[in-house]
């Protein structure tokens, strides 16, 4: 079942696909799919009752805002994809993470804002994971139980804000031969909060999709366009951590909560026409950004400058 966010009349909803254009609507007391991760399955009698009864809406008629409209927290997985090992110098053997804050979640047709001061600025085209069981310490062989469903994000980064915040400096380290004393090691460290997290630098949606009509994760051809053109055309097939080996590493560490929600990494082959997501200055370019994926759909945002 595809659910949405969606906003109408006034007032917040939530949407179930039916056919192509048209949706139906949740009773009320849903007013978005945070509403219905917390019903513990209960939702499915009343989402089968709109199917069959409820008044029907077009797709073009409703605003949409993001499924998850306030999630504990987004996790996004880095440099997750099989093309990434040839460009890392030195880097973990585990799934690295950095937590991308919901302030800067918008929904499908918002638009994204850029502002000269963020420098250049280019899409991140993944899949999302929606958490509907909350766990700890999650094993490899049950971690696909913890899903509720899967969504799409476009991981929006500011590349030049990243570089402004980047420090080189010594990291100070309890010396190797007395511990009592401290030396001085030669790093590199960035913060993300900027360059991942600026307001609208999270596109979201439009659709989660429960994780019955989608058996394998790992099988989704994923495109992104600027302007019509295809720039990524690439297959989850090529993650480098898979969503069970993932969700059990970071659950060993951070405790998932229903609504969490994990992006698993951008999308990096190129189309055939060449290029990669990183060419795409939005700054610089502006036009519409989409991101589709093979059963969950397309999320399309148009930059906005200011």
């Amino acid at each position: 079942m595809k659910l949405g966010t969606v906003e109408i009349d006034g007032l917040t909803a939530v949407a179930i696909w039916v056919a192509e254009s048209k949706i139906a609507l949740m009773p009320r007391h849903y007013s978005n799919v945070d509403t219905v991760l917390r019903s513990q399955g209960a939702w499915s009698i009343d989402a089968n009752a709109a199917i069959e009864s409820s008044e029907r809406y077009s797709t073009e008629e409703i605003a949409w805002l993001p499924p998850i409209v306030s999630p504990g927290k987004i996790l996004c997985v880095a440099l997750n994809n099989s093309a990434n090992p040839d460009r890392i110098i030195s880097g973990p053997e585990t799934p690295a993470m950095f937590v991308k804050p919901s302030s800067s979640l918008v929904g499908h047709r918002h638009p994204i804002i850029v502002k000269d001061s963020y420098g250049r600025v280019h899409p991140e085209p993944e899949l999302a994971v929606v958490i509907g069981r909350a766990g700890a310490d999650i094993p490899v062989e049950s971690a696909m139980d913890h899903i509720f469903g899967y969504t799409i994000v476009n991981d929006i980064t500011s590349p030049t804000m990243r570089a402004e915040d980047t420090f080189h400096y010594r990291a100070i380290h309890p010396a190797s031969d007395n511990p009592a004393q401290v030396s001085y090691v030669e790093s590199w460290v960035s913060y993300p909060a900027r360059y991942k997290g600026a307001d609208t630098f999270g596109p979201m949606g439009p659709w989660v999709v429960t994780s019955d009509e989608i058996p394998d994760p790992h099988a989704l051809t994923v495109r992104c366009s600027h302007n019509g053109r295809v720039v990524t055309d690439d297959s989850t097939a090529n993650l480098r951590f898979s969503v069970s080996q993932v969700i059990a590493f970071v659950s060993s560490y951070l405790t998932l909560q229903v609504g969490d929600v994990i992006a698993m990494g951008t999308a990096l082959r190129p189309s055939a026409t060449g290029g990669a997501v990183q060419n795409v200055d939005l700054t610089q370019l502006g036009g519409t950004i989409e991101v589709s994926i093979e059963r969950i759909g397309t999320l399309s945002n148009p930059v906005e400058h200011r």
